[in-house]
């Protein structure tokens, strides 16, 4: 299988459709985690559609009922890392620690063909995988995942075993900046550079932001890239919505160190209307503000 060479342009488009489509959830269901697709849309949209080296899917891509948590019911149940196609030697894995932005992976995967547009109407419905918040049985993901730093240990693990047996497939993991506040990450990031684990690329949406406010006002993490040098990293920091700098960067040689990604982002890019909320982790749409999205949404 030949894969398509997505232009600058396809990227871009499927960006904006990946913030409209995402705005179209959160004034259906009076709210969305919407300000992580305005910031990590050209991010999540460049990695499927130029950067990750991944086989077509092996999964349902009609949206599929789920009984509801791990029990023996559901063992078999399909796994979301089917979408991202068979786990072979040369091919790279996706691993998404920021669990919340399970819209933007959805929809990266409806514009690449690997779940249909259908499928995206069973988001955040219950019975359904299309879940808000992304888990292992969620199309797109490799674990159940979160905040506490698990998701890169176990994305770092999986890239020392590939490393050890000489496999050429990548292993990608993406963060959102305020999950740098666990020391369980740097824990993992001291161990990836000891093992100098060149396989290994941490992505970090770096917006700013996090549950309670800006991450410079609960906990301050900058300057980031000085830390990760610290810790035996290769460190970039680029503009996230740059496709072409999210190209270079994932291309550029790192040898004997892993490679993080810093990508500096806006979380009202695209929509403006964003602005005037804070904090911005999770956007309510109500009858005072309503009006002004679904004007963004016309417009876009």
């Amino acid at each position: 299988m030949t894969k398509h060479r997505y232009s600058n342009r396809e990227i871009a488009v499927a960006a904006t459709q990946i913030r409209k489509r995402i705005l179209k959830f959160a004034l259906e269901r009076g709210g969305c985690y919407l300000t992580q697709a305005c910031s990590s849309a050209e991010i999540v949209a460049t990695l499927y559609m130029r950067i990750l080296n991944i086989g077509p899917s092996i999964g349902n891509p009609e949206a599929q009922p789920f009984p509801g948590v791990p029990s023996p019911s559901n063992m078999d149940y399909p796994k979301g890392w089917f979408y991202n196609g068979e786990h072979t030697p040369e091919r790279d894995r996706l691993f998404v620690s920021c669990c919340h932005y399970a819209s933007v992976i959805y929809c990266a995967l409806a514009a690449t063909d690997r779940i249909s547009e259908s499928a995206l109407d069973k988001f955040n419905v219950d019975g359904w995988n299309m879940e808000m918040i992304g888990a292992e049985h969620s199309p797109g993901f490799e674990n159940t995942a979160g905040s506490l730093g698990q998701t890169v240990s176990a994305a770092a693990g999986v890239a020392h075993a590939y490393k050890l047996k000489n496999y050429a497939g990548r292993i990608f993991c993406m963060l959102s900046d305020g999950e740098l506040e666990e020391g369980q990450d740097w824990e993992c990031f001291q161990t990836a550079s000891f093992y100098n684990l060149d396989n290994f690329i941490v992505i970090v949406d770096v917006n700013h932001q996090q549950l309670e406010g800006w991450t410079k006002d609960v906990m301050n993490i900058e300057p980031i890239e000085k830390r990760f040098e610290a810790f035996g990293w290769k460190a970039l920091r680029i503009n996230g919505h740059n496709i072409n700098a999210l190209t270079a960067a994932s291309a550029i040689e790192h040898p004997d160190q892993p490679l993080v990604i810093l990508c500096d982002t806006n979380p009202a890019q695209g929509i403006p209307t964003l602005d005037s909320i804070v904090p911005k982790h999770f956007v309510t749409i109500n009858e005072g503000n309503r009006s002004a999205f679904q004007a963004e949404y016309d417009r876009m």
